[in-house]
């Protein structure tokens, strides 16, 4: 019998035993599937990878030094014995202009020299140019003061002509204030360092004269049949008090304030406001001892001044306002070319950048703002005495003291951007202190760009503290709550409704944050905070009275069912602070805590606030906090939590010395993710704040995050533009944010599970 049973057990099919097809079929699918999760792997890693690389080249560029390249030498073609006052480029840099000492305006071209055009402006005088100022820059505006007390502004224009697609550039001279020399009503003395500022409602002319130094004013009256006729009413004449010699002059654009340099480098200034009686403020000197001045120019815009001298220094220097009210010419930057005189600076028409010529033949290009130095090059053995740069700061023309000019092509793309604009304080112009400021445009063309990072970050930094300072407590306590202590079936219906909160669309609860909580909030801000004081209470008390409950009412609540019982005391305690918000906002606030905030405390109210971020934000983090950190509470061994019960250690023992060690790498994952959700979060920080970039901790304002700005500012800047590579760069300061705080996560999980693992 045994027998026959050992036979009948040897006699299995050998199929059951072992099948070859089953093995095979196995090993193909081990094989796929360990290529397929490697190649995932690698993908991921190489998405991220190149997601870097790609954020990198869009803004690599931003730092990238500027460049002078050579194109051409020559002397124009039609020459004479007068001296040149300047020269100019038109924006397309095909036609170069030349303005000498007896009244002539030359166009040329560019690329040769060959003259194209020319203007006598004396043709039908027989006066002398003595003195040469810029009225408007950016409108190719000038000014010429005249040996008989008169002078003339004119205006160089470019017209684009186009004959079977081929384009040509007209050059011609227009007169803004009328082609007959303007009289200062001085008589026939001669006008020296003149400066002239224009604007719709009049003209301001200084001029340093025999008799001294005269400030004229006249206003634009305009005909009543024809606006295009006009004619100027001279309205008052001033002799200023001012005994330096005059080595240069300058009128603000506004005609506000005049600027006057002297033979020792001190600037004098007036407030002309009142242009019938100005008042001189003070003298300020900024070079140091043995320095003597040799240029003064305006900064685009007119604001600020750059004073240069002898040994290569420029200095820049605005009106500060001081806590007296006063106006107060300061110092703000200064820059080095090399050691040796400035002849000339010439200012660029888009940029906040300038240009200087020395008398060893030297050009240097800088950039106020982002306090570059972009470079200095040498392109003549001679000195260079006048220098003209085209509009868009692509090319460059030089000439020195033979009558060579020189042709230099410029690469400066970037020169608003340096590591200390983007992230240090700035002194702007009109700012009465250094700042951190982002505004990246403006109506204005002299705009200067503010394009710090700073408040960005600090902002995303803000948004992030306070959603996780909501977050944080309510996702961990509860995800602690639901794997311990509550019942199964409650759990069952708790930790679903939680995670389904993650499916709502940010968009939404960044749309009801802005249009409804925050209205509500400043409607019901006593209340809020009162809420805030009355949960934990209301929560104590409603303890202390289970507690005093009989054990024969308690028996018939299951395990783990408590906490519903919480739920009206919640609803309760809420309702109860909101309902009596308008009482306590009455009592206590004088019918108005937002006021007294304001004008008691001297706190400002931002409708769209910290608060609102921290509530809708955080109500968008808790989710994924609360998910990871349940599951890694649940999946604690329940043999090490039953082995500690046994022991004799209390439920509370056994969480706080076995359950939470066990469970903290994912506890500390689940905060980490958050906290890279909430940098990250982008609708609820657009939609539910001012979007100011202010650096203000204060939970009753706003702020404004970096992706946030990405998402504003990106569809409006252009494509290529230093804008839009700041904002570039501003999505891999992100992208870098989040790969630390991630990657720092992972660390401190994996010391975590090793240093619990031996529980």
């Amino acid at each position: 019998m045994s027998e026959e049973s050992g036979k009948s057990q040897l006699s299995v099919p050998e199929p059951l035993l072992f099948d070859h097809k089953l093995w095979r079929r196995r090993s193909i699918r081990d094989v796929v599937a360990r290529y397929l999760v490697g190649a995932g792997g690698i993908a991921v890693i190489g998405s991220i990878i190149l997601i870097f690389l790609f954020l990198f080249a869009v803004v690599f560029p931003l730092f990238k030094g500027a460049s002078l390249h050579e194109v051409t030498t020559y002397k124009l073609s039609e020459t004479d014995s007068s001296a040149s006052l300047m020269y100019s480029i038109e924006e397309q840099a095909e036609i170069a202009m030349r303005l000498n000492d007896v009244g002539v305006v030359q166009f040329f071209s560019l690329a040769d020299g060959t003259i194209l055009a020319s203007t006598n402006l004396l043709a039908n005088s027989e006066a002398k140019v003595i003195s040469w100022t810029h009225v408007d820059p950016e409108k190719n505006i000038i000014g010429l003061g005249l040996d008989d007390g008169k002078a003339i502004i004119f205006r160089h224009e470019y017209f684009s002509k186009y004959v079977e697609d081929k384009r040509t550039i007209i050059p011609s001279i227009t007169y803004p204030y009328g082609e007959a020399p303007i009289d200062l009503q001085i008589g026939s003395q001669a006008i020296s360092n003149i400066a002239i500022s224009g604007n719709e409602d009049g003209l301001t002319f200084f001029g340093q004269t025999e008799s001294g130094p005269r400030l004229v004013n006249f206003t634009i009256e305009s005909s009543f049949l024809d606006e295009d006729e006009f004619s100027l009413e001279l309205t008052s004449q001033v002799i200023l008090p001012y005994s330096d010699k005059t080595l240069k002059a300058l009128i603000s654009p506004e005609r506000q304030w005049l600027y006057l340099l002297n033979e020792e480098g001190a600037i004098a200034y007036y407030d002309i406001r009142n242009k019938a009686e100005p008042i001189h403020i003070e003298a300020i000197s900024v070079l140091g001892e043995g320095n003597k001045p040799a240029s003064l120019e305006f900064l685009l815009g007119g604001i600020s001044l750059l004073l240069a001298d002898d040994h290569g220094n420029i200095h820049q220097l605005f009106l500060v306002r001081g806590d007296d009210g006063q106006r107060n010419l300061t110092l703000i930057r200064s820059f080095k070319s090399v050691d040796a005189r400035v002849s000339s600076i010439s200012t660029e028409i888009l940029r906040k950048g300038f240009l200087v010529t020395d008398v060893e033949g030297n050009v240097s290009l800088f950039h106020s703002t982002a306090s570059r130095h972009l470079f200095t090059e040498n392109i003549s053995d001679k000195p260079i005495t006048h220098l003209g740069v085209a509009p868009r700061s692509d090319k460059l023309i030089a000439e020195d003291v033979s009558g060579q000019l020189h042709v230099w092509e410029m690469d400066t793309e970037h020169p608003e951007a340096s590591l200390s604009s983007i992230w240090g304080k700035v002194w702007y112009e009109s700012y009465p202190e250094p700042d951190y400021i982002w505004q990246s445009s403006s109506s204005s063309n002299d705009f200067e760009p503010k394009f710090s990072l700073t408040p960005l970050t600090f902002g995303t930094f803000k948004a992030a503290f306070y959603a996780m300072l909501v977050a944080m407590p309510l996702a961990i306590c509860g995800a602690i709550f639901t794997a311990y202590f509550m019942a199964p079936k409650m759990r069952g219906v708790v930790k679903p409704s939680i995670e389904i909160m993650e499916a709502l669309p940010t968009v939404i609860l960044g749309f009801l944050a802005g249009l409804w909580l925050a209205p509500f909030v400043e409607t019901h801000l006593p209340g809020v905070f009162a809420t805030v004081v009355a949960l934990p209470l209301g929560i104590l008390v409603a303890s202390f009275v289970w507690w005093q409950v009989p054990d024969r009412i308690k028996v018939g609540i299951s395990d783990g069912w408590q906490a519903a019982l919480l739920i009206p005391v919640v609803l309760f305690c809420g309702w109860l602070a909101l309902t009596l918000s308008p009482w306590m906002e009455r009592v206590l606030f004088d019918g108005n805590m937002r006021l007294w905030l304001t004008d008691t405390m001297g706190i400002g109210y931002d409708q769209r606030n910290s608060v609102i971020i921290g509530i809708a934000m955080g109500f968008a983090v808790i989710p994924t906090i609360f998910s990871i950190a349940e599951d890694a509470v649940f999946s604690v061994p329940k043999h090490l939590s039953s082995g500690s019960l046994a022991l004799g250690a209390t439920p509370w023992q056994t969480l706080v010395r076995v359950v939470l060690p066990s469970a903290s790498p994912g506890i500390f994952s689940g905060t980490m993710i958050g906290l890279g959700r909430a940098v990250g979060e982008t609708m609820i920080v657009l939609m539910a704040t001012g979007n100011t970039p202010i650096m203000d901790f204060s939970i009753f304002e706003g702020m404004r995050t970096l992706s946030a700005n990405v998402a504003v500012e990106l569809p409006e800047s252009a494509v290529g533009s230093t804008h839009f590579r700041i904002l570039f760069l501003a999505a891999l300061v992100l992208f870098i944010f989040t790969f630390f705080f991630n990657t720092i996560a992972e660390i401190v999980r994996q010391r975590l599970r090793e240093k619990y693992s031996s529980l």
